[in-house]
């Protein structure tokens, strides 16, 4: 599942870059994804109101909160990508799930 969605986010960011004339190195994917967590937390500021909301309502807000974390998701799987990372194992040791397992029943708390 991660590796696909990977490759498919690096066929979309090698058509980007190709198209804006953009060079892909090892620097870029890094700052790419500190430029995308910035967003995030703006985006979420915004929504919190602990930023001006710029005439957007709560629905805008929340929907450029998602689009900020799909950008983040996309540039956490392509800095992955890049340095060939078994983001599968990792969460294996980190998070102690298998990412293709069936997801179980939550507990009450976490809903």
């Amino acid at each position: 599942m991660l590796q696909e969605l990977a490759l498919r986010f690096e066929a979309a960011s090698v058509a980007y870059a190709e198209a804006h004339a953009v060079e892909r190195d090892a620097d870029w994917f890094l700052m790419k994804l500190m430029e995308e967590a910035g967003e995030v937390v703006q985006a979420a500021n915004r929504l919190s109101g602990r930023s001006r909301r710029k005439g957007l309502d709560e629905p805008e807000l929340r929907r450029c909160l998602a689009d900020e974390t799909a950008d983040l998701l996309g540039h956490v799987l392509l800095l992955a990508h890049h340095h060939r990372l078994d983001l599968q194992a990792a969460i294996m040791r980190k998070w102690r799930f298998a990412p293709e397992e069936p997801t179980p029943a939550l507990p009450p708390a976490a809903r």
